[in-house]
């Protein structure tokens, strides 16, 4: 049985999809395989040495047979949260072809305890087919902060209070922890656990004085996307913005379960804080 895992299959190619491909194609010993839905007529260009395939991801049998051409032994979804429930179709793909361990489209806040959220119930449903699963919890990923503040002119806007502690992780590193323990952990560590990574911490409110600027406290965000925007920074009002959240408990975890615990599975790693990646002074 091998020590650790070889073979990997990324479900889309997006902001982060395309970072994870990267991160694991340049893994020694490693081959990798992005999926691509089959009715995609954007060209998608790929790492040397990294296998496109375009299939029907509603097509559970289909993509069996890929992940069986391949030899995949972890997928690692990363479609986006209005999509998340479609999950059910890889895992039975991941069942029939042999797959080892799914990583489900987390890479966001703590969903854990929140039995309403539907990424909970990939996790349930994987658990009934008896496939073994990966968790990436990440928080906010750093590159998108000034889209959420909408940042512009020197002063912010959030909706709430934004006192609640906050994680924030860039995307190289999000996609370099994920290739990092994918490739070096065995799989009985790797089976089933939460993984909680945190490159910066701080408030809502706190990004004022990171981005020197002025903070504006409304209702509501207006504007394009501003439903989400609100949307989004409410929930970091409840806690779930730290990757140490339990939403059942409504308590940040502690000890290995803690915000941030995960980084020493990364050893030496340098984790960016918002200001390198903004480059702030």
């Amino acid at each position: 049985m091998a020590t650790t895992y070889k073979s990997f299959a990324v479900v889309g190619g997006g902001k982060l999809g395309m970072p994870i491909v990267k991160a694991l194609a340049a893994q020694n010993g490693v081959s990798v395989i992005l999926l691509s839905r089959s009715g995609t007529t954007s060209e998608i260009s790929v790492p040397a040495g990294v296998a496109l395939e375009k299939v029907d991801t509603a097509d559970a049998a289909a993509v069996a047979a890929v992940f069986a051409q391949h030899g995949v032994e972890v997928v690692i979804s990363t479609i986006t949260s209005a999509a998340v429930g479609a999950q059910t179709v890889l895992v039975d793909a991941g069942k029939r072809a042999g797959v080892k361990l799914f990583a489900p489209s987390e890479f966001g806040m703590s969903t854990e305890g929140d039995s309403k959220n539907p990424k909970n119930k990939v996790i349930e449903y994987m658990k009934g087919a008896g496939v073994s699963y990966a968790r990436f919890f990440v928080g906010m990923i750093t590159e998108f902060v000034p889209f959420l503040i909408g940042l512009k002119d020197g002063k912010i806007t959030l909706a709430g209070k934004g006192d609640a502690p906050v994680s924030f992780t860039s995307l190289a590193d999000i996609a370099g922890f994920v290739a990092h323990v994918l490739t070096i952990l065995p799989p009985s560590e790797l089976a089933n656990r939460t993984f909680r990574i945190e490159g910066d911490r701080s408030t809502m409110s706190g990004l004022g004085a990171i981005f020197n600027a002025e903070v504006e406290h409304v209702d509501k965000i207006g504007g394009p996307m501003g439903e989400f925007k609100t949307m989004m920074l409410l929930m970091t009002d409840t806690g779930v913005g730290s990757t140490g959240w339990d939403a059942e408990t409504k308590k940040e975890k502690t000890g290995s379960d803690a915000a941030g615990s995960a980084n020493v599975l990364w050893e030496g790693h340098h984790w960016r804080s918002i200001k390198e990646v903004h480059n702030l002074a």
